[in-house]
């Protein structure tokens, strides 16, 4: 199997590359190579690869820059990915897609599941939902995986944000009223290989039955604030947390409330994955 890895330089895509080795030859690559926002570029380099698998991490990421760009975010977030889609159906490939907690509108307490409602909030989660749909609309072999708050030891994210700010100030200020859970893009990126050995070893129409919309997300829920807790106390970092309200501090982009999603679905079909702190541990380590 031939697969075409996007992104590869991200915090996901770069755990890919190396999860997704034992499945096929891995045909990874980054902006330079394949900027989404040329759609001509993405079209042509699917043309040039001719993947059996396209595996698109890749992701305009930056939510309060969208709100004031948001052309591009569709452009990346929706348009890109749909032309992924139409050259998997020419080519009869599949197509694994990443997206967001932030298609849901954040007033519900509970963890959200694969069937209720979408509503976003802001341009990104907008524009991520409109890329599930085009790929949804396509009518092809897919994999749509939902995931929330993902970071990792590479990249832009909060985990790293926070290791930096802790080690610089004295006290930090944290949102303490914003609910979802913690996402390590390695198991991220362990559990796409893990699905898709099973795909490979599932006959020809594990795809029919298999295929569709998934939560991937680390299990449990916490807060901004008392992940960052855990962020220091793994990292053995002296510093004074402040708790405060999403009102205190104002952002471009209006967040989710709640962002919990539940990943039962995925993991009653495929595989177990670990809990928010069971991750961080293990990539603090």
């Amino acid at each position: 199997m031939k697969i075409l890895l996007t992104g590869c330089s991200g915090q996901v895509g770069y755990e890919l590359e190396r999860s997704l080795q034992g499945l096929g030859e891995v045909v990874a690559v980054d902006r330079a190579r394949m900027d989404l926002a040329e759609l001509d570029q993405v079209r042509a380099v699917i043309r040039e690869v001719r993947p059996d698998l396209i595996v698109n991490p890749a992701a305009y990421t930056a939510v309060d820059q969208a709100e004031r760009e948001p052309e591009l975010a569709f452009r990346v977030n929706a348009e890109a990915p749909a032309v992924m889609a139409e050259e998997c159906k020419r080519l009869g490939a599949a197509l694994v897609h990443y997206s967001t907690d932030y298609v849901f509108d954040g007033t519900q307490a509970g963890p959200r599941v694969e069937t209720d409602a979408t509503g976003p909030i802001n341009v990104y989660g907008r524009s991520k939902l409109a890329g599930e749909q085009a790929i949804a609309a396509a009518g092809i072999r897919h994999l749509i995986l939902r995931t929330s708050w993902v970071y990792g030891m590479r990249g832009k994210n909060f985990l790293l944000t926070m290791l930096r700010l802790a080690r610089e100030r004295d006290e930090l200020r944290v949102v303490a009223d914003q609910h979802g859970a913690p996402t390590w893009s390695r198991s991220i990126a362990d559990g796409t290989a893990l699905i898709l050995a099973q795909a490979q070893a599932g006959g020809a129409d594990w795809w029919q039955r298999h295929g569709g919309t998934y939560h991937l997300s680390s299990q449990g829920q916490t807060t901004w604030f008392e992940f960052t807790q855990a962020i220091l106390a793994e990292a053995q970092i002296d510093c004074r947390l402040l708790p405060i309200g999403t009102a205190e501090y104002p952002l471009p982009a209006p967040r989710p409330q709640h962002s919990v999603l539940s990943s039962e679905l995925l993991m009653s079909r495929f595989c177990r994955l670990p809990h928010w702190r069971e991750a961080l541990r293990l990539c603090l380590k």
